[in-house]
Parts: C-alpha cells; structure tokens; sequence
C-alpha cells in the first residue's frame, strides 16, 4: 500500500504547505501540480526524492516538467497542471490524453476548484488549491493492488 499526497496552485503559500508537514512526511510520494514549481521544489528540498514536481501556467521558471506518468503499485498515472488540456472549460482533452497513456488515474489543478469526475473510463481528480486568498484542499491518494480510492481534504 503507497499514500500520495497530491497538491497544486500554492502560489508561494508555504505556510500552508508547512502545515501538512505530518502528512507529507508520512506519505510514500507527494505530487506538486504546479502554480508555482518553486514550491514543488520547496517540498523536494524538504522530503526530497519521493516529491515530483509539474510546471504550471503561471511557472516563468520552469523547475518541473510539464506532465509526468507514474506507475504505483500498479496504478498508472498521469499528472498535469491542467492548463495545457483547457481543463477550465472541458475535460475531454484531458481524459483523452490520459487513456491514451493508458492511465486510469489523471491528477489535475489549474482551476482552484476541487472536483472529481469519470470521463471515458478515467478518474479526473482536481484536489483544488493551497493559496493564500481561498479555502485550501488538497486530494489523499490511497493505492493498493492496482486499485486505489482518493479523497479531497479541506484545510480550512
């Protein structure tokens, strides 16, 4: 069994990140979906190699990369801002480009909003946003088996 802890559109709020210290720290992999990829590599500074860092929109800098396909325990998953799939208006793309890879899973942010939908066949998961000027959420992934179940967590 592996936890990942997926968050996305910090925008430079490290104080909240600090806050789920204990989390982070237990978790097997921590996702950093972008917006901003310098806080990913905060997280990788502070619990290093188990940290994947993915660029956002708003990422000048580009510390990550701009999509990753990960395989945990035999889920297969596909992580992405969001931005480069117009997730704001649709989906599709973003399912489509997940099932092409073969993931059942594609991890998403951009939109701020937490969500989670199936299209074709693949989970969406939108664990919402850390910014300073908005509620906080963030998605809980648990993987076991090749099966895995998520939750989204509100932190305030």
């Amino acid at each position: 069994m592996k936890t990942v802890t997926v968050l996305s559109d910090t925008h430079g709020n490290r104080r909240a990140l600090d806050r789920l210290d204990t989390v982070l720290r237990e978790s097997d992999y921590i996702i950093h979906l972008g917006d901003t990829s310098a806080d990913g590599v905060y997280l990788r500074h502070m619990y290093g190699a188990k940290t994947v860092v993915i660029n956002g929109n708003c990422d000048a800098a580009k510390l990550g990369e701009d999509e990753a396909v990960l395989q945990i325990e035999g889920v297969k998953i596909f992580a992405t801002h969001g931005h480069l799939y117009s997730a704001k208006t649709t989906l599709a793309r973003l399912a489509e480009r997940a099932k092409a890879l073969g993931c059942a899973l594609a991890l998403y942010g951009h939109t701020h909003c937490a969500r989670e939908d199936e299209l074709d066949g693949v989970m969406l998961v939108n664990g919402g946003c850390m910014t300073r000027y908005s509620a906080n959420s963030y998605c809980y992934l648990v993987i076991n088996g090749g099966k895995f179940t998520h939750k989204i967590v509100k932190t305030q």
